[in-house]
């Protein structure tokens, strides 16, 4: 079995798509070129950035707060206010646009994760988790989303690859190990550059033709591994022939999921990104390969190929490069943790430019799904959007905070919009956690789990409930 193993993975299909579909629904409910719609209503979409080397809780504070609301902060206090009329912090500004929209929320922990460098899909996952596939104990939240509003292909993940430590210990520009999970010991495969993603994603309408050949000989290679996979089950019996089962279920899964690109032909054409030469160079800078990914993931959502996206915008040993004011230099983000400067630049400042374009990438993400019309309004007005920590609150965290930039369309069904909270302190009556949140979200848009995620024994000394959804957050 290791040679077909082996045989599928170096294919196209093996590398990029297999790793990249998803189970789907049945094709009836989708509504044809909308994936994910039903008759009623568009799909809700789910855009989760995270990033390396911590979030510090005190950056998300609004500057205008008056001293009983510093102070209040300052204790770890529950916070509920509305954003109308407050200042947001510098690095906010380039989605202070969006401020009506906009939730910054505080005070979640994450103890049961696995904080400080690298967190694999720990935070998405609320488990502790390294790079040993037997640590994945189930799907990440992103992935249960996608579940709930199924596309062609599910579930995107673009990523600025470590190369130093951590996974997915390889090239920047390939198809690597991800940072979300598709299930038990499943981990999730990333495009590691814009060009890459853009030829894997967009190939079955590309201009060029020897792309397109080969989208067309994939596809005649899938129908021959189809048969031929059901065939060498029939004449095998217990493991083995689950073990070919499944792969023969997985190809035509992909043939399935061929068919709804082919059906959605013309509006993926019409929404492949048109990239910029020098996102397509080897020669990237870290800051153009997150503007790049920014327009694959954007032509992706528009054109219906997928309702759900991971973006990992950089992870500790990721050689960060093309940051405004010391563009020459190659920074490194454990050092700048660590207080060393770069290129003259003190390490607060580096982290401070390094999450200003982040958000410029969130602007710009925004932006372009509010010009896009749907139904009586925009797709923004189906979006939630993520901004927080893979690792925590600070560079060595322990997992008491995990901040979180919220933007959120009005159709969604988690009443966050234009507010600063910050839940109760860790310990406190009704402090909650990274588990609570997601089970927010789960139970809001259909999956009714009784709670999703590890449960933090720590919390047990103090009586708290930690099962079930933030229910003032359920309207």
């Amino acid at each position: 079995m290791t040679d077909r193993r082996d045989f599928l993975r170096t294919t196209l299909f093996g590398a990029g798509a297999m790793a990249l579909s998803q189970p789907l629904r049945a094709a009836e409910r989708l509504l044809p070129g909308t994936a994910g719609a039903t008759a009623s209503r568009p799909p809700m979409r789910f855009v989760f950035l995270h990033r390396g080397n911590g979030l510090w809780p005190k950056v998300m504070v609004p500057p205008s707060f008056d001293a009983a609301l510093q102070q209040q902060e300052q204790r770890r206090q529950a916070i509920d206010v509305d954003l109308d009329g407050h200042e947001l912090p510098e690095w906010l500004q380039p989605i202070a646009a969006h401020v009506g929209d906009m939730t910054l929320l505080q005070g979640l922990s994450g103890k049961m994760c696995t904080v400080g460098h690298h967190s694999w899909c720990s935070a998405l996952g609320v488990y502790k988790a390294n790079e040993r596939l037997a640590s994945i104990r189930w799907a990440t939240v992103d992935f249960e989303l996608a579940k709930l509003f199924p596309s062609p292909v599910g579930h995107i993940e673009v990523a600025c690859f470590p190369t130093g430590g951590g996974n997915p210990r390889g090239s920047l520009d390939g198809i690597g190990m991800g940072f979300s999970a598709r299930g038990p010991q499943q981990p999730n495969y990333a495009f590691g550059s814009p060009r890459v993603a853009l030829e894997e994603l967009f190939q079955s309408v590309s201009a060029d033709a020897d792309a397109r050949t080969r989208y067309a000989l994939d596809r005649e290679l899938l129908a021959f591994l189809a048969k031929s996979e059901g065939a060498t089950a029939n004449e095998l019996a217990g493991l083995e022939r689950r073990k070919v089962e499944g792969y023969a279920d997985s190809i035509e899964g992909l043939r399935e999921r061929n068919r709804k690109i082919d059906a959605m032909a013309e509006r993926i054409r019409a929404h492949v990104p048109r990239l910029d030469e020098r996102y397509l160079s080897p020669d990237i800078t870290t800051i153009e390969r997150q503007q790049g990914h920014a327009e694959v993931l954007l032509g992706a959502l528009i054109s219906g190929l997928t309702n759900v996206a991971a973006f990992t915008l950089d992870e500790l040993a990721h050689p960060y490069t093309g940051i405004r004011g010391i563009e020459g230099e190659k920074v490194n983000m454990h050092d700048v943790g660590h207080g060393k400067s770069f290129g003259g630049m003190a390490a607060e400042e580096i982290r401070n430019r390094a999450r200003t374009h982040h958000m410029e990438i969130v602007d710009r993400l925004v932006r372009r799904l509010k010009s896009v019309p749907e139904g009586d309004g925009t797709m923004f007005d189906n979006t939630m959007l993520f901004y927080f920590p893979d690792g925590g609150e600070t560079h060595h965290s322990h997992g008491t905070e995990y901040p979180f930039v919220v933007l959120a369309g009005s159709n969604t069904k988690v009443d966050l919009r234009r507010r600063y909270i910050r839940l109760p302190d860790y310990g406190q009556p009704g402090h909650k956690t990274l588990g609570n949140w997601y089970t927010t979200l789960l139970n809001a848009y259909g999956n009714d789990v009784e709670h999703f995620g590890a449960l933090d024994v720590g919390l047990n000394k103090f009586g708290i409930d930690q099962r079930g959804p933030i229910r003032e957050f359920l309207g």
